[in-house]
């Protein structure tokens, strides 16, 4: 966004803007808001500027377990629950699985035990010699995929864990099978597919990411639902078979 852009939408000049970013004016609390809001930036940078300003923060954290976030817990249970036989899970900020449906571990059989100790990091599993990887049938479709969210991650909050996970995830070798990728695929770009080997033959997926709307605590913000839709009739009717 321009920085003409950025003033439109706040509502103020670009004189004053540019005041802003030269230190020449100081920004109130209200202002600070309302261009973090116009930037799009997460709930939990948006108090490290209100501190690095001298304002107190405004947006509270509090753990899952807290009494006031129960009822978006049950949301979240009610929207994975709902969307079994298919897989569906929960991550936090740094991947990390705070929950998923009962389809989820059909796919964790074949994951070394080591993997499974709590925390577990959804990205390492899918990447690791010893974790997902194996299965993956479009593996360098899929890690390039990965590495895009990410790095997007990385570029909005500048997060060291997430930071070394990218490097950590970077030295894990490919599969020795894995097939080289030439770009493209059956979905023309629109969308990446997880193509997954199981013992009932190839399950492809297509992946969506929904959170909170509107969220006014830094945890529920950094919540995101990963579910997982059959690409084709054949994964549909495997995922019917295999939920009993």
């Amino acid at each position: 966004m321009s920085q003409l852009d950025l003033a439109l939408e706040a509502e103020i000049s670009t004189r004053h803007l540019s005041f802003m970013e030269t230190g020449r004016a100081a920004p109130s609390r209200d202002m600070i808001l309302r261009l973090a809001e116009r930037l799009d930036i997460p709930l939990r940078e948006r108090n490290a500027l209100l501190v690095a300003a001298g304002f107190a923060p405004l947006f509270p954290e509090r753990s899952l377990d807290d009494p006031q976030l129960q009822p978006a817990r049950r949301a979240m249970e009610l929207v994975l629950a709902g969307h079994e036989p298919y897989p569906a899970l929960a991550v936090d900020r740094h991947w990390n699985l705070v929950a998923y449906n009962k389809a989820v571990p059909f796919f964790l059989s074949s994951v070394d035990p080591s993997l499974l100790t709590p925390p577990v990091n959804v990205l390492r599993l899918s990447l690791h010699p010893q974790g997902f990887a194996p299965r993956i049938a479009n593996y360098w479709e899929w890690r390039t995929h990965l590495f895009e969210r990410l790095r997007q991650q990385i570029g909005i909050t500048a997060d060291a864990v997430l930071v070394n996970l990218a490097k950590e995830l970077s030295a894990f070798p490919a599969p020795a099978d894995a097939k080289p990728h030439h770009g493209g695929n059956e979905y023309a770009g629109v969308v990446v597919p997880l193509q997954f080997i199981t013992d009932a033959g190839i399950l492809s997926f297509i992946s969506t990411t929904t959170v909170f709307g509107t969220p006014v605590d830094v945890t529920l913000s950094e919540l995101a639902l990963e579910t997982f839709f059959p690409a084709d009739a054949e994964t549909a009717e495997a995922l019917r078979k295999i939920a009993p």
